[in-house]
């Protein structure tokens, strides 16, 4: 048919008239657009969380938007707070700080204008932050702005790789281009404020060797100044009378270069958060007197500390595994097959102080040549006079009471530390020389005022764990006999006085001697002996410090054992009972928020589960990213959940409502301040910004241990002592629960390092002492004050077994051992395979950080008797978390503004497509009752 055939036969004559066949392409086109709206309107539908947290920022009932201004403003204030009290003072010679008098200053380094304000990844927040120079500008200083100008033209950024969010390169610009500015630099100001920044990030740790990176050196680490820094400081110290360095990272570095006669004051920032510039100006100029201490110890060489020699990357040669997760490939989880990975805490109990204060007793380092800044240390524009009024012991609890007095010059806060010295056997159970024990802050003291601060410590908590048998066969805490020395001290180190109580005989806490410790729900004992002896794994002993410390890296790659392959390979899954089981469900009149102040235990929680039926308690186990699924049979809508630690950071969130969230300082910088009330007021404030932005629930806070100066996600916990990190984190989650938010504590348990810690592949071996001691602390601190209904697990495996799938860490030491009542949620699970949905679930891992479509429960564990009961289990602790919050208040199932508009957009587009579809189809009715056209 020819064309003019093809033209003629689309035209038909009708009532005398010659009208054209209703085009295809119209048809086609309008067709195609109706299928993509109502494929919107489904992706849309599956963020209707989101649409609530529009409507509270957009859609607010005051239109001046007064609520949102309220919590940043409150925000930044603890922001302020935290910093102010977080920053600290490492040196001051010569009385240099505060610069008084001094308004004119220069600012040198890439560091003042890419400072480090937070971390990476789940612990990143919003970007609403002070510039380090702006900070400085409203704390009243004017900046050299031809140094300004150089810099904010001539700094290079780091590459941004992938979650980590830099390349680790160090790009201090080339002091020969820097001294070019020096001569007017002088003239300007003879002050030079030298700013060093590092970075640390979710996904990857910081390197060890700075060969082939950006402005490294072959032996250098990242953690050192690089040849660039060491010349810029020499080109200040030579010109300028007043150096002052501020050390603007969270990894504790070597420092020993703050030592030289014209370095003249040096401060540890930590990450600033939104407004830490500001106070880092403040202190600068005399406003705030710094009281930070610090929460790592400073080593002035890191090969001095034996987790260098056993973190990072280890793969066993025999055994691989291959990543099945629903999103693999996605983010930084790669695809395929990989080598399963292992990490050997070699360490064991001798970790960050308790390993240097423990050797420098023992003689077998010299102190005072191997670290720089003990942990707890910080100095203060003012003098204090510490007295240790009196220690009592009533045979449970020992009380210090301590007075503080400044005898100094100017206003001042300052951190009382009560340290313990156990009795120590060669060759018997481990102790470390000292353990912080308790603390307390003053308040702001005027010079010549004073304050006693009180600070219990019970004395079961001075027990130290028996995983070996040494006085407890089966593993027990033990509080050996003899003098426990109770010291006041200015740091780990510097011991101000001390007194000595005494235990009579051993007290060893378990069933056959004295029973359990007071605060523990049933008696602790081994439950790890698979981790402990898992390994041919050497733990350094202080019975033994030549032949047990590390003096070179570990090798990088070891054969499995064969009962590690066997574990690994066995992908099984035990149902005790696999007996098929009905599933039915009642209507009680029950619903979530009928639940409020239910006690965990009452039997209305059955009652509350009967009306839930299968496919929803699969789909709230299953689908728990970012957000809590909706069960429409008991009236419980979809809540939204944010990370993390140090801000609200979502990217759903950001993108559907703009959510940027304040960004705290980091957890360190919190740390540093070692004031608990500090901790709990940011608890207050974070859950309240979490309700405002209608976000339900919070991942964070994080009390993993600052186990290695170069662990990427230091920034995102508090430190190297657990007792300090479960303090500040329970502090924290009390204040967080208090406003109605419910939160998880993070990551349950031993997830110390980023290398390989999403593979699905990396073992974790250790002593179950250090275990016990060191990496749980922080947890079992934090759950005993009572302020956490939601735990986090974490991606590792606690030997060969997946945290999430660890029945002896989720239901035996976390709820039978410290009585925790709530969710356990596993970290983001979509695109790297580190659990199994089902062995999860049965072992007491609630939920999956992952969508419903990416993991479900199998038919066999839904259909049997156990699989079913942990199923109603899960669900049950799920709901108990969600009802003692104030979501099932807040969030309901009412149309928001948002889903209004969109749904008015909705029909109108309907209607179009009805008239368009009717209008045609009597124009082809028409067209087909004519002639055609000859």
């Amino acid at each position: 048919m020819t064309r003019e055939e093809r033209k003629k036969a689309r035209l038909r004559i009708v009532d005398g008239k010659v009208i054209k066949r209703p085009g295809k392409v119209g048809f086609v086109f309008v067709t195609v657009l109706m299928v993509l709206c109502l494929i919107v309107s489904v992706v849309l539908s599956s963020f209707r969380p989101y649409f609530g947290v529009v409507d509270n920022v957009v859609f607010a009932k005051d239109p001046s938007g007064t609520a949102f201004e309220e919590i940043e403003s409150e925000a930044k204030d603890i922001t302020l707070q935290e910093a102010e009290e977080g920053i600290v003072l490492l040196e001051n010679k010569n009385n240099t700080l505060p610069l008084s008098g001094e308004t004119k200053i220069n600012v040198f380094g890439r560091g003042g204008y890419y400072s480090t304000f937070g971390g990476t990844g789940s612990g990143a927040g919003g970007t609403n932050y002070t510039s380090l120079y702006d900070g400085l500008k409203e704390a009243g200083f004017e900046l050299n702005e031809e140094l300004v100008s150089f810099y904010e033209e001539n700094a290079m950024a780091a590459e941004n790789k992938g979650l980590v969010g830099t390349d680790f390169g160090l790009y201090e610009n080339n002091p020969k281009d820097v001294e070019t500015y020096v001569e007017n630099a002088k003239s300007y100001s003879d002050v030079a404020l030298y700013v060093i920044s590092r970075i640390g990030g979710e996904g990857d740790d910081l390197p060890k060797d700075m060969e082939g990176y950006y402005g490294g050196e072959a032996g250098k680490n990242y953690l050192e100044l690089n040849q660039a820094e060491r010349d810029t400081l020499t080109l200040l110290e030579d010109n300028f009378g007043t150096v002052v360095v501020v050390l603007n990272s969270t990894n504790a570095m070597e420092l020993g270069f703050l030592e030289e006669e014209k370095v003249d004051a040096a401060l540890w920032s930590g990450c600033f958060g939104s407004v830490g510039t500001v106070a880092l100006g403040n202190i600068l100029k005399g406003e705030t007197n710094p009281s930070g201490k610090t929460v790592d110890t400073f080593a002035y060489e890191m090969e001095s500390n034996p987790t260098f020699y056993s973190h990072g990357d280890y793969d066993y040669t025999n055994v691989s595994y291959e990543n099945t997760a629903g999103a693999a490939g996605t983010g930084d989880a790669e695809s395929g097959e990989d080598a399963y990975h292992y990490v050997d805490y070699i360490e064991g109990v001798y970790v960050g102080y308790r390993f240097y204060e423990t050797a420098g007793a023992d003689g077998f380092i010299d102190y005072d040549t191997t670290v720089q800044y003990p942990f707890g240390y910080g100095k203060s524009y003012t003098e204090f006079e510490k007295t240790l009024d009196s220690v009592e012991f009533d045979g449970s609890t020992v009380t210090a009471k301590v007075t503080v007095k400044n005898i100094g010059s100017v206003a001042g806060k300052d951190v009382a530390e009560i340290y313990y010295h156990a009795p120590y056997t060669l060759g018997g159970i481990e102790k470390s020389e000292v353990v912080l024990g308790g603390f307390g802050k003053t308040a702001l003291l005027e010079p010549g005022q004073s304050e006693t601060l009180t600070i219990e410590i019970l004395v079961e908590d001075m027990a130290s764990y028996d995983y070996t048998g040494v006085k407890a066969k089966g593993g027990a805490y033990v509080l050996e006999a003899g003098d426990y020395e109770i010291r006041l001290q200015n740091d780990s180190h510097e011991v101000v006085a001390k007194e000595v109580i005494n235990i009579a005989s051993d007290v060893i806490y378990n069933d056959e001697n004295d029973g359990k410790r007071s605060t523990d729900g049933i008696t602790a004992t081994n439950l790890f002996d698979d981790v402990s002896n898992g390994e041919d794994i050497t733990y350094l002993s202080r019975a033994d410090w030549e032949n047990t410390m590390p003096t070179e890296m570990a090798a990088t790659s070891k054969e499995a054992t064969e009962e590690t392959v066997a574990a690994l390979k066995d992908d099984s899954v035990v149902i005790e009972d696999t007996t098929k089981a009905d599933w039915s469900t009642k209507k009680n009149g029950l619903t979530l928020l009928d639940m409020k102040g239910v006690d965990y235990d009452d039997e209305l929680w059955e009652d509350l589960l009967d009306e839930i039926s299968k496919e929803e308690m699969n789909m709230l186990i299953s689908s728990g990213g970012w957000q809590s699924a909706a069960v429409k049979s008991i009236g419980k809508p979809r809540y939204l959940e944010c990370d993390g630690p140090n801000g609200i950071n979502n990217l759903m969130a950001k993108l559907f409502a703009g959510i940027k969230g304040n960004m705290y300082t980091n957890q360190a910088m919190l740390a540093q301040t070692w004031n608990s009330d500090l901790a709990y007021n940011k608890g207050v404030v974070y859950g309240n910004e979490a309700k405002v932005y209608g976000v339900a629930g919070i991942y964070g806070p994080a009390v993993n241990i600052h186990r290695s100066p170069f662990s990427g996600r230091n920034y995102e916990y508090y430190s190297e002592d657990g007792y300090l990190s479960g303090i500040m984190a329970g502090n924290e989650m009390i204040g967080i629960k208090e406003t109605g938010t419910y939160c998880y504590l993070k990551h349950y348990a031993v997830n110390d390092q980023e290398t390989n810690r999403d593979a699905g592949g990396l073992l974790t071996w250790l002593n179950e002492q250090a275990l016990r001691e060191i990496y749980l602390k922080g947890f079992e601190v934090a759950i005993k004050m009572g302020g956490g209904t939601g735990i986090m697990s974490s991606f590792n495996r606690i030997g060969y077994t997946p945290t999430a799938e660890s029945s002896a860490l989720l239901q035996t030491v976390l709820r039978s051992e410290w009585g925790f009542k709530g969710a356990v949620i596993t970290d983001c699970v979509m695109a790297c395979t580190t659990e199994d949905i089902n062995r999860a679930t049965l072992a007491g891992n609630d939920f999956q950080l992952s969508y419903g479509l990416l993991s479900s429960l199998s038919d066999e564990v839904m259909d049997s008797v156990s699989g079913q009961k942990a199923m109603r289990q899960a669900v049950k602790n799920i709901l108990y978390m969600e009802a003692n919050s104030d979501a099932p208040i807040l969030y309901t199932d009412k149309m928001t503004t948002v889903e209004k508009i969109l749904i008015s957009i909705g029909l109108v587009l309907a209607a179009l497509f009805v008239c368009y579809y009717v209008r045609r189809f009597f124009k082809m009715k028409k067209w087909k009752s004519g002639e055609p056209v000859k």
